[in-house]
C-alpha cells in the first residue's frame, strides 16, 4: 500500500515568516517532522466518467524543489521552468520544443512572458529578462526573493518579492519605475501569490487581509479594501493573509484570505459588494456567473459571484493538497498531491472525469490554453497539456 505524501497546502501553512526573513518552520519540523502527515488524504472515489480527458503532449523542465512553478502561455507558446533555471518553450499545439533558455542560476519565481521577453526571478532577488532566442536583455536587482511569476502589460514588468513589495520595471531596460510597499504583520504565511494586471491597474492581496489596486503607470494607490480582519489571541491565530491572486472582471475584484473571508469589491472604486467567512490558501477562479474556491479542507466550493450565495461543495478530495481551480467550459479543473487532475461539473460539482500525470504533486492551478485545453506542471518538472472531449 502506497504511503501517502504530505499534501502541499499542509506544508504551506507551516512555512511562515517572522519579521520578513526569519522563519518559524523549524519549530514545526522539530514537533512533527518536515514531512509530517497532518491529515490522512481521502482515497479516490470510484467515478463514472462523463467526458474523456486526454494528454495532448508532455515535456519536462526539471524539478521544482521547494518552489511553486506554473507554466505561462503566450501566443502559441507555453513557457515553463524548474528550479535549476532551464526555461523551455513548447509549441502549445504539439508540445514541440521551440525555445531553450539557460538562466545561468537557480530561479524561484516561475516564468512570465510578454513584450517580446521571457522573465524569471531568483532567490537572490534578481529579475532576469531574455529575448525569445535566449539572449539576456537585462537584469534588475529587487529587494528580496522573487516567489511569483512577473506580469507584463503596457510596457511594464510587474514583479513581487517575498518581503511584500511590488516593483514596476521598464520592459525595455529593466529600470525601476516605481515600488509599492506596506508594513507587514509580525507573522505571515510564506506564499507565492502574484498580482493581477487589468485595465491599467495592479491588484494584489497582502498579509493582514488587505487588497489594493495600484495604478500601473504611476504606482499610486487607487483604493484599498479590507478582505479579512485578523482575529484571535496569539500571533498564529491572527494570521489572515491573502495568499493567492485576486480574481478580477469588468465589474468586481474578489480575494480570499487564510483564516478569514472571501470578499468582492467594485473594481473601479473598491466599494464592498459582499463578503462571507471562508478560508483558503490555494486560491480561486471565476467564470461569468460563479466563483470557485479551494478551501483549507481541500473542498471545492462554488459561490454566486453576484452575492456570494452557496451553490455547491465537493468535499471528497479532503487532505489531497488540492490546487486552486480553473474554470474551463463546462468544468472546474483541479490538481492534487499525487498528480491527478480532477474534472468537476460546473453545475453541481460532481466528478466528471479524472486523469493521471507523473505521480508527483501538482502545486499551482491549471493554466488555460483555450476553451477546451489547459496545461499543468508537477513537482518533478513534468509539463502536461490536457484536453477534454
Amino acid at each position: 500500500m502506497k504511503t501517502p505524501r504530505t499534501p502541499a497546502h499542509a506544508v504551506l501553512l507551516f512555512a511562515l515568516l517572522v519579521a520578513g526573513c526569519q522563519t518559524i518552520s523549524s519549530t514545526y519540523d522539530r514537533m512533527f517532522g518536515p514531512r509530517a502527515i497532518t491529515q490522512k488524504p481521502a482515497e479516490l472515489v470510484t467515478i463514472t466518467p462523463v467526458v474523456s480527458p486526454k494528454i495532448l503532449w508532455q515535456g519536462s523542465v526539471g524539478a521544482a524543489d521547494k518552489h511553486v512553478f506554473s507554466p505561462v502561455a503566450i501566443g502559441n507558446v507555453v513557457y515553463a521552468t524548474g528550479a535549476a533555471g532551464q526555461i523551455t518553450g513548447f509549441d502549445a499545439a504539439s508540445g514541440k520544443q521551440t525555445t531553450r533558455i539557460e538562466a545561468g542560476q537557480r530561479v524561484s519565481g516561475g516564468v512570465g512572458a510578454g513584450g517580446g521577453l521571457v522573465l524569471v526571478g531568483t532567490p537572490k532577488g534578481e529579475m532576469l529578462a531574455f529575448d525569445r532566442d535566449g539572449k539576456q536583455q537585462w537584469k534588475a536587482q529587487l529587494s528580496g526573493e522573487v516567489l511569483a511569476p512577473p506580469k507584463v502589460a503596457d510596457g511594464v514588468v510587474v514583479a513581487r518579492t517575498g518581503d511584500g513589495r511590488i516593483f514596476a520595471l521598464d520592459v525595455a531596460d529593466g529600470k525601476r519605475k516605481w515600488v509599492y510597499q506596506r508594513t507587514l504583520p509580525a507573522l505571515s504565511v510564506r506564499n507565492h501569490a502574484g498580482v493581477v494586471v487589468d485595465r491599467g491597474a495592479v491588484f494584489a492581496g497582502f498579509p493582514g487581509g488587505r487588497m489594493v489596486a495600484v495604478a500601473l503607470a504611476t504606482g499610486s494607490v487607487g483604493w484599498e479594501a479590507i478582505v479579512a480582519v485578523p482575529r484571535g489571541t496569539t500571533e498564529l491565530e491572527r494570521v489572515a493573509d491573502i495568499t493567492s491572486p485576486p480574481v478580477v472582471d469588468d465589474r468586481q475584484a474578489c480575494a480570499v484570505a487564510f483564516q478569514g473571508r472571501i470578499a468582492c469589491f467594485e473594481a473601479s472604486g473598491g466599494t464592498a459588494i459582499w463578503a462571507r467567512d471562508l478560508s483558503s490558501t490555494a486560491g480561486m477562479a471565476a467564470d461569468t456567473r460563479n466563483l470557485y474556491i479551494t478551501d483549507d479542507r481541500n473542498a471545492i466550493v462554488a459561490l454566486d459571484k453576484a452575492n456570494g450565495a452557496s451553490l455547491w461543495k465537493q468535499d471528497k478530495l479532503f487532505g489531497r493538497g488540492v490546487t486552486g481551480p480553473l474554470a474551463l467550459g463546462r468544468h472546474v479543473v483541479v490538481g492534487d498531491f499525487e498528480g491527478y487532475v480532477h474534472f468537476l461539473s460546473r453545475e453541481d460539482g460532481s466528478f466528471a472525469a479524472r486523469i493521471a500525470t507523473d505521480g508527483s504533486a501538482i502545486i499551482a492551478p491549471p493554466v488555460a490554453l483555450d476553451m477546451g485545453s489547459f496545461v499543468v506542471q508537477t513537482r518533478n518538472g513534468g509539463v502536461f497539456a490536457i484536453t477534454v472531449q
